[in-house]
């Protein structure tokens, strides 16, 4: 084991912090039913963001929680942006996702920039394509899949 999963977070709408669910269904080439972000046209299906890096930005004076920096899986245990492009993870008993991407451009400014100075989303923040789907749940466990 690698980690687990300490929230699992989704939006029906784009652009808005995201509310934590007990359990998710990841779709294969899709992402999580239901969130605003889920699509089978790119490659950034499904967003990870350690709970290490929401406690930097809650040692400086932010009030912010898993699911505010619009993450859908909120990790504990992996040092995800170390994690290079192409790594497979398995999720729970069978789910297995691709890293897609690390990091993202910021096109716009959200509150936590302003409140803070930064964001860690853009620079520790990791994108992954679900390649087998199923449902988590928090606290299920996070390992690398062998090649």
């Amino acid at each position: 084991m690698i980690g687990g999963i300490v929230s699992l977070n989704t939006s029906e709408k784009k652009g808005v912090r995201k509310k934590p669910v007990k359990e998710v269904f990841l779709k294969s080439g899709y992402g999580i039913e239901g969130d605003a972000h889920a699509s089978s046209s790119w490659h950034r299906q499904v967003s990870l963001l350690a709970v290490e890096s929401i406690k930097k930005m809650q040692n400086l004076g932010l009030d912010v929680k898993p699911g505010d920096f619009a993450e859908n899986i909120t990790t504990e245990g992996i040092d995800l942006p170390s994690l290079p492009v192409g790594t497979q993870l398995t999720i729970g008993e069978n789910v297995r996702v691709e890293v897609s991407q690390i990091g993202k451009e910021c096109h716009t400014r959200c509150a936590i920039y302003y409140q803070a100075g930064d964001c860690v989303m853009p620079k520790e923040g990791i994108f992954v394509k679900v390649l087998s789907g199923g449902s988590i749940k928090a606290g299920d466990q996070i390992t690398m899949t062998p090649a």
